[in-house]
């Protein structure tokens, strides 16, 4: 069979065209304070929606939800929402929410 010769030419071409554009991973880390006086950290990683969040001792790893007014992350017991104007606010061991910002 012919079949076996034509999968490595096909797989190369493949690779080149389309893991040649592929950036390295980077990560942001953001410190937050916020109104009630509680003091965060949030990690994000290129390729992974996930937020991955540092609150009252804990390590909460939060799914991104789907928002209309930016980004949402839920997990644990854990809710941040941060707008497309940079507003941030928290939620976690059921207190209210409170708003947050950059340290």
């Amino acid at each position: 069979m012919t079949y076996r010769g034509g999968a490595i030419p096909i797989g190369a071409i493949l690779l080149m065209i389309f893991g040649s554009s592929a950036a390295p991973a980077q990560s942001a880390f953001r410190n937050y304070r916020c109104a009630d006086g509680t003091q965060f950290i949030a990690a994000f990683f290129n390729g992974d929606t996930r937020a991955h969040l540092q609150v009252d001792g804990k390590a909460v790893t939060a799914t991104k939800r789907l928002s209309l007014r930016g980004a949402r992350y839920k997990g644990g017991g854990v809710t941040l929402e941060i707008s497309r104007a940079g507003l941030t606010t928290l939620r976690h061991a059921k207190r209210p929410v409170t708003a947050c910002e950059l340290a």
